[in-house]
């Protein structure tokens, strides 16, 4: 009887080791389900990221790993096929991007708006004004430093046709003098960089809200209605990248334009203040 009852607890413990192994696999498979997104840096630093994604993961059970960099970096991994998802802010480029077969469509997500911070001194003169072309000439004409991207991200486009728009070359001022200084890193290090210069730079405001280093930097021009902010999604063409995971890929995509994913998105804030403005159903956007 004794040795009957030892062999079924044996058989038992033999089967629940099965069990176990068997499990460990769907366990494996669950925990690998995810998806690459190339966005922007201003989508991750404004914390917009941080807030959204958990929600989207505990939904579908995807999880999503982001590769923050500046919107032409983005693009560009994208292009080579290392994302399943595009989200960045240049219109042009996106539009671009789908035109040649990367993906086969483009939705709108969202908007804010770029502001000009400075310091509070403000030697240039722009405080409260609506007119940023205005306001780059003042700051180009008293030779204030003034420090951008200059790592081709959607900020660094924006800003670079800012300065066409004011009828100026920043590349040309650079060489005349080192006032405007460009210097290939993302918002952050740039808005640091600006802090430490007591100068002016062009930000994403939902980098700026989230931005803990200000010392001098305060913001000085906004409102105007060049500084508008678009971003856009794409899920990558998987017929060009077979590799794309595409059901995945295109959950995300449909969740940001959701009523769920839109509420998500208007519901991030910080002290109070909204970051970004959903606006999936605006056509055109």
């Amino acid at each position: 009887m004794l040795r009957r009852s030892f062999v079924l607890r044996c058989a038992a413990a033999a089967a629940l080791a099965g069990l176990v192994q068997l499990a460990a696999p769907s366990a494996a498979l669950a925990a690998d389900r995810f998806i690459t997104v190339a966005s922007t840096t201003s989508t991750e630093d404004s914390g917009l990221f941080g807030s959204i994604l958990p929600k989207f993961t505990a939904k579908t059970g995807i999880e999503v790993r982001v590769v923050a960099k500046g919107t032409g970096q983005a693009i560009d991994l994208a292009k080579r096929g290392d994302a399943d998802v595009l989200f960045v802010h240049h219109k042009p480029s996106e539009d671009k991007f789908v035109a040649e077969g990367f993906s086969t469509e483009r939705k709108p997500v969202m908007y804010n708006d770029f502001v000009v911070v400075g310091p509070a001194g403000d030697p240039a003169g722009v405080k409260g004004g609506k007119d940023v072309a205005a306001a780059l000439s003042k700051i180009a004409e008293a030779k204030a430093p003034f420090v951008s991207r200059g790592d081709d991200s959607g900020t660094n486009k924006a800003e670079l046709a800012l300065w066409k728009t004011a009828k100026l070359d920043p590349a040309k001022a650079d060489a005349k003098g080192d006032w405007y200084r460009s210097i290939g890193q993302g918002m952050g290090p740039t808005l640091n960089t600006a802090a430490a210069m007591n100068g002016y730079t062009l930000t994403d405001r939902g980098t700026w809200l989230n931005f803990k280093n200000r010392g001098p930097l305060t913001v000085l021009v906004e409102g105007d209605k060049r500084l508008f902010n678009q971003y856009g999604v794409m899920l990558v063409n998987p017929a060009k990248f077979p590799h794309v995971k595409a059901a995945d890929g295109q959950a995300f995509v449909d969740w940001l334009v959701s009523a769920e994913g839109q509420k998500a998105i208007a519901d991030y804030t910080i002290n109070g203040e909204q970051l970004f403005f959903p606006n999936a159903n605006e056509p055109g956007a």
